[in-house]
């Protein structure tokens, strides 16, 4: 019943959201006044977070409930990060002035994967950094284990690190001590990645400054052309 409750509210304030993030956006591009940007902003930003906030509880039901399903398709892994990393870099109110995105791919990685939900992990992994990164960098590699037909996203930070209460729970479910994170993220991550058959796990990076989040994927055979059909 709880679990039936929630799947029922969550859909239910997915309603109200959409119109209320639309018609803010709508009204921030047509706006010229300074102050009432500032506040239309607040209003975009916060509907967002709300609208993050539905969809990972509706994904924890599904993943709960064994509902979760996956639209595979076939493309270059790279493509997704350059445009995630864009997108971060054009949001000002995420990305501090003395935190810098870095991502240089040595070549293309292709997979068969939920091209949604991979940018879903992604996206949550790099926007995680960006929170608790306020001065440094946030670098972006990819790499394809040798042995092993997959590929590795590391995701490595200058920030204040992961709490070693938090550590031992991380990839579970309401685990932060963050207090605008909800400890969602990175459990439906988790889930998202063991469903294409891979792993996700995390540690603080061995000089004292930051973390690293890294996950595997395997690689599509003919790791060579995208499939645009």
């Amino acid at each position: 019943m709880q679990r039936d409750f929630i799947n029922i509210a969550a859909h239910e304030l997915r309603t109200p959201i959409q119109p209320i993030l639309g018609l803010a956006e709508v009204a921030l591009s047509k706006s010229n006044d300074g102050p009432q940007k500032e506040l239309l902003e607040v209003v975009v930003r916060n509907a967002k977070r709300l609208g993050t906030l539905i969809d990972n509880i509706l994904d924890v039901t599904r993943i709960e409930n064994q509902s979760l399903r996956l639209q595979k398709v076939r493309f270059n892994i790279s493509e997704i990060i350059l445009n995630i990393l864009e997108e971060c870099e054009s949001q000002d109110n995420k990305l501090k002035p003395d935190v810098k995105l870095v991502f240089t791919p040595k070549e293309d990685f292709f997979v068969e994967a939920d091209k949604g939900r991979l940018m879903q992990v992604i996206s949550n992994l790099i926007n995680n950094a960006i929170k608790f990164t306020f001065k440094g960098t946030i670098t972006v590699t990819t790499e394809k284990r040798e042995g092993n037909n997959e590929i590795i996203v590391n995701i490595k930070d200058t920030g204040s690190g992961i709490d070693s209460e938090i550590m031992p729970k991380l990839f579970t479910k309401f685990a932060t001590k963050s207090e605008s994170g909800t400890g969602l993220g990175l459990f439906v991550s988790q889930s998202i990645i063991e469903a294409h058959g891979g792993k996700i796990w995390a540690e603080n990076n061995s000089n004292g400054r930051g973390s690293t989040f890294s996950f595997s994927l395997p690689l599509t055979e003919n790791n060579a052309k995208e499939d645009h059909n």
